[in-house]
């Protein structure tokens, strides 16, 4: 295996040896230069998929800044994995000129033998896979990546990358994919749409603040839906003093284990207040009747909790510099994404994460506005540890529910980074 080194001296000889061949369907140069190509390696390409509502993104374009937007990159080559009689990838690759493939190395290398891509985006969400004991899906994400991976090495030459959502159901394999970024050198950014959609309001943690906890609630499953929520709130929280210092501890709580805690003091009810008073879909007593309720001191929560047969689950998560935060799953009580902070001056700041409803997600035009940023700067926006923390925290939650709902120490969540000082979210 290649180190930093060889593979970098590598790279330079490959790019004084000449530009990499050019894929089937990649347009002629621009005014501005070449235009960037991409490679987009998807599990499944169908409607409202993140492989489709992300992928078409670079094919037909997308809203930024009140204008339509038409990306400066465009799709020459697809793997695609699945296909089944909803795919929509051979038709799209019709209509815009590119080439599915079908393995991952040659449409990186568009058929020929060297690296010919500008960049690769990774889609490992939906399809039919299995899942572990602990509820995970097994999306092939670190398999994706292991591929492109090799590509890379073999040819002497690297692009950015990015992951769709989690890197891996693994923290090991989430662990060994940013590290191969590091060995490589190339950026590397993956996570969720929610730390960049548009938030309600245009608020942000002041960059530098001392933040001793916060809060964050939603609506789902753990493995799922919990990583957009948690995404979310640590994007707020990495912005505090020192910057992230890594996870000392996670716990996952369910059923009157969650509403004990709160009594407790070890999630915030008041944050909690704050959460719920920026969401937009809180149940109430009635369909007719749902207005915002002061649900958190009439035992509202608890009664509307145990109507619900999916149940409600609770992280409650400890850092290592002291910070605590929470993430609150509250299935039958609210819809949307919301997160709250407490500074040490006792200012609460709270927000939506707000999510534009199907068909037209924006708030995924939003991430890939950062993917096409990156292929076309060559630097990342933000941090991949973050979604490395992220990733490996949701597993070790999951953990603490297998070992029935046990406090686990993380040791291997020492994951320091600092994140940039210009807010990522709703248009720049």
């Amino acid at each position: 295996m290649l180190d930093r080194r060889t593979f970098l001296g590598a790279m330079s000889a490959a790019g004084l040896a000449g530009l990499p061949a050019v894929c089937a369907g990649a347009p002629a140069s621009q005014p501005k230069g070449p235009r960037k190509k991409i490679a987009i390696v998807t599990t499944l390409w169908a409607y409202l998929a993140h492989g489709q509502h992300m992928g078409d993104r670079f094919l037909v374009g997308y809203p930024k800044r009140g204008k339509w937007h038409h990306p400066e990159v465009d799709v020459v080559s697809a793997f695609v994995a699945q296909k089944p009689e909803s795919d929509l990838s051979a038709q799209r690759a019709k209509d815009f000129g590119f080439t599915i493939y079908p393995s991952i190395a040659e449409a990186l290398r568009c058929g020929g033998d060297k690296l010919a891509v500008d960049g690769v985006v990774v889609i490992g969400e939906h399809g039919d896979y299995p899942q572990n004991e602990k509820g995970q899906t097994l999306y092939p994400r670190y398999e994706f990546f292991q591929e492109a991976i090799k590509v890379f090495e073999q040819d002497g030459r690297a692009v950015p990358m990015f992951n769709d959502k989690h890197l891996s159901y693994s923290w090991q394999k989430a662990a060994k994919m940013v590290a191969d970024s590091k060995r490589l050198g190339f950026p590397f950014l993956a996570g969720s749409s929610v730390p960049v959609t548009y938030r309600e309001p245009s608020v942000d943690v002041p960059y530098g603040a001392h933040v001793t906890e916060a809060l964050a609630i939603g609506m789902g499953g753990v493995d799922h839906t919990a990583f957009h929520v948690y995404e979310g709130l640590q994007s707020m929280v990495d912005r505090r003093r020192g910057g992230e210092t890594g996870v000392k501890s996670v716990q996952l709580l369910e059923g009157d284990e969650l509403w004990q805690a709160g009594e407790d003091g070890r999630w915030s009810k008041r944050l909690l207040e704050a959460a719920l008073s920026r969401s937009d879909s809180i149940g109430g007593d009635s369909e007719l009747d749902s207005r915002p309720q002061d649900l958190v001191h009439n035992g509202k929560l608890r009664e509307m909790a145990a109507k619900e047969e999916d149940g409600q689950t609770c992280l409650l998560i400890e850092y290592n510099d002291g910070l605590r935060a929470a993430v609150l799953m509250l299935n039958g009580i609210v819809g949307d994404f919301n997160g709250a902070v407490r500074l040490a001056n006792d200012e609460i700041i709270s927000t939506q994460f707000y999510a534009p409803p199907e068909p037209n997600v924006v708030y995924s035009a939003r991430l890939m506005a950062k993917v096409e940023e990156m292929i076309v700067t060559g630097k990342a926006p933000f941090r991949v540890e973050r979604t490395q923390l992220t990733s490996s925290v949701i597993e070790r939650a999951l953990d603490s529910r297998f070992s029935g709902h046990q406090r686990i120490a993380t040791p291997e969540l020492n994951i320091s980074y600092m994140a940039p000082r210009e807010s990522q979210f709703g248009d720049p």
